[in-house]
């Protein structure tokens, strides 16, 4: 099993910037898309953004140009940050991680306990 533990988050103000952290561990053979979504007060979770191991990226239109997804597989851990944040950014921000586990062909998911983000002036 794999456990994703979600760093960062806190209080900024609109247009400043934050970086939000989630790592691997436990058992795996591998870790392939790892993602960010969020949740907003009153609303469903949404995807922010993906990354597939190899470094493809997909972004919600609503943070496109604003935040960026990246991972470092060396160390398990994929980051987000965010640059521009509105006061709609405000959210708590989940982990997400697809993987393998050895003897196991099946894919599994992971989700951290997430992290609250909140732009406010």
């Amino acid at each position: 099993q794999v456990q994703l533990v979600e760093s960062g988050g806190g209080l900024v103000q609109p247009g400043g910037s934050l970086r939000v952290s989630c790592s691997a561990s436990g058992s795996f053979v591998s870790i392939f898309t790892m993602g960010w979504y969020r949740r907003a007060p009153g609303n469903q979770r949404e995807l922010v953004a993906t990354i597939t191991h190899d470094g493809n990226t997909n972004y919600a239109d609503s943070v496109k140009g604003r935040f960026t997804i990246s991972r470092d597989n060396d160390k398990n851990t994929v980051y987000l940050q965010m640059n521009s944040l509105k006061p709609d950014d405000t959210a708590v921000y989940y982990c997400n991680a697809d993987y393998k586990k050895i003897f196991d062909l099946r894919l599994n998911e992971a989700w951290g306990q997430g992290s609250q983000v909140i732009v406010s002036s």
